[in-house]
Formats: structure tokens, C-alpha cells, sequence
């Protein structure tokens, strides 16, 4: 499992992305009507984004590993990670979940769901292997005080009003994420409205969606500026 773990781990930009692409598979659907499925997905995603906005607003963690490998200077224990030790990846998760729902595909939410879950768990026993390696009892007892999936809310208001919270940090590390799925949700929205025609008038609203695609391209690109240029600057 941990060998698994490091192989997802050094390739997950080229594997993760292909389960976007599935989002879009003809399949059967789960709610007969799309709205309902909309409403839930959606919110589920919103959730998912919350929960990175607010741990990468406290505290900022190192997530791209070093050279592809699993890496880590310091052991993150602060903010949101003081809650649960993997808040990033638990947003990861309720997001592309929550765009499972909203497609109302059978074959994304049955089988690739599972699919999706099995291999973040890889990922994260393969981290918990490097981090136990390099912190010994220090990571131990981090463990023991801390879920590895589950948010324990308990605490969490002194935690997020005893930090500052860094919106020029989340701009520069989430812009790119959060075009990516963005777009997939008005993707998916489309789909709807084009295998719909009973509920939805595509083409009359296809001009707001090519209007909505542009404007996230364009927030995406000064986003981009911002960042490279240097007029945002975060820790």
C-alpha cells in the first residue's frame, strides 16, 4: 500500500485529472432530477473548498513533496491540521465527490468514488510512513491526538480566532485549483441543460455560460499575473 502510495503520490497530476474527464462519461443517473443533484453536489464542493480556503488561510503546508517524493521540513500541527491531519486532502475529496454528485452519474459515484477514495488513502499512508521515519514519537503522539480523516470541531473557534488569516496566501496557492473545478462545474451544469432539453433552453443560455467561462478564464490569468509578477506576495 505505502509503494502505491509513493507511485500516486509522484504521478497524481497526471492521474488526478483523469477523474474530471470520467465526470462527463455517459452513464446512468442516480436523482431524476438534475437540479436535485446539482443542489447537493454542489454544496458538498462548496464545503470541500471551504475546508482548503480555511487551513491554507491559517497555516500553510509544503504539498508538492520534493523532486515527486513525499516531503517535509517541519511537522504542521497548527491551525486546521491541530483538528485533523489531513484537511487538504479531506477538501480535495468533498470537492470532486460533491462534482460526482452534481453529475448525477451512477458510474463516477459507484465506481470511481471508491476508486478516487482508495488511492488518497494510499497517498496519505504513504506519508504517514515518511513523517513517522523522520519525526519518530513526536508524529506517535501527534497521531494519537489528532483523526486522520475526521474534523473534530471541538476547539476549532479558538483555533480561528487566535490566527491570522492570510487571504493573499490563499489567492496565490489556490487560483489554479479552484479554475480547474470551477470549470468543471459549469461544465457539468451544461451537460445538464444540453441532455435536458426538457427542463433547460441550452442555447438560450449558452451565451452566460461561454460569458461565465470567459470571465473565470480571465480571473484565472490575473490571478497568474498577480502571483508571477510579484504584486501578491504571500509566505
Amino acid at each position: 500500500m505505502i509503494k502505491l502510495g509513493n507511485f500516486l503520490f509522484r504521478n497524481r497530476n497526471g492521474i488526478f485529472p483523469l477523474f474530471y474527464l470520467i465526470l462527463f462519461i455517459p452513464s446512468w443517473e442516480v436523482f431524476t432530477n438534475p437540479i436535485t443533484a446539482m443542489i447537493i453536489g454542489f454544496s458538498v464542493t462548496l464545503v470541500g473548498q471551504l475546508v482548503r480556503v480555511i487551513t491554507i488561510g491559517l497555516v500553510y503546508i509544503i504539498r508538492g513533496g520534493k523532486d515527486r517524493r513525499v516531503y517535509a521540513e517541519d511537522l504542521v500541527t497548527t491551525g486546521i491540521f491541530a483538528h485533523c491531519r489531513n484537511p487538504l486532502y479531506v477538501g480535495n475529496i468533498l470537492i470532486l465527490v460533491g462534482l460526482g454528485i452534481a453529475s448525477n452519474s451512477f458510474l463516477f459515484m459507484a465506481v470511481f468514488t471508491p476508486v478516487f477514495l482508495f488511492f488518497w488513502q494510499a497517498i496519505v499512508l504513504a506519508e504517514e510512513n515518511y513523517l513517522r521515519n523522520k519525526f519518530g514519537e513526536q508524529y506517535d503522539e501527534y497521531c494519537r491526538r489528532v483523526n486522520r480523516w475526521l474534523i473534530n470541531f471541538n476547539g476549532i473557534g479558538k483555533t480561528l480566532r487566535s490566527m491570522h488569516f492570510k487571504w493573499k496566501r490563499v489567492i496565490i496557492r489556490e487560483y489554479n485549483s479552484t479554475y480547474i473545478w470551477m470549470t468543471g462545474a459549469l461544465l457539468i451544469v451544461m451537460k445538464h441543460f444540453y441532455f435536458h432539453e426538457d427542463r433547460f433552453d441550452f442555447h438560450k443560455n449558452l451565451p452566460v455560460f461561454i460569458s461565465i467561462l470567459v470571465g473565470l478564464l480571465i480571473l484565472y490569468f490575473i490571478a497568474r499575473y498577480l502571483k508571477k509578477s510579484g504584486k501578491l506576495v504571500s509566505d
